[in-house]
């Protein structure tokens, strides 16, 4: 069997998120979206049992996949889904002085993964996710 496509091309596909995510925050790196992305990531991750978290990195593409279970610590107490203001300090938690996170990073980054996944498979997964879950991906 040849390699999948979305292994062969998964630094190019990444690439193309992060400069969607770079420029719907209007940021301007990739490192400074990057570092957005991975606070998104470990805020929703936070709020998923480890069952509902591997659900739903299994929608993400390759490297989004790695970055999203990287740096787990499952032993962390689950938060709750709380309003946007609140889970966006918790984004920008993330390497506080280095963090150029807009208060409209989860939106950002919601709008930048939706045109890189199935969208199909992607709102199957939410539907399975616990109450906030599809808010925190809502475009």
């Amino acid at each position: 069997m040849p390699i999948p496509s979305e292994y062969q091309r998964a630094t190019e596909q990444f690439y193309a998120f992060l400069n969607d995510a770079k420029a719907f925050a209007d940021l301007g790196s990739t490192h400074q979206a990057y570092t957005m992305v991975q606070g998104v990531f470990q805020t929703f991750r936070r709020r998923l049992d480890f069952h509902q978290a591997i659900l739903f990195a299994n929608v993400l593409p390759p490297v989004l996949r790695a970055i999203f279970v990287a740096d787990w610590d499952t032993h962390e107490p689950l938060k709750p889904f709380e309003d946007r203001e609140s889970m966006t300090k918790d984004v920008r938690s993330l390497r506080p002085t280095h963090n150029f996170s807009p208060d409209s990073a989860i939106y950002d980054v919601a709008r930048a993964l939706r045109r890189h996944v199935d969208e199909e498979a992607f709102d199957d997964v939410l539907k399975k996710m616990p109450d906030g879950a599809k808010e925190f991906w809502a475009v």
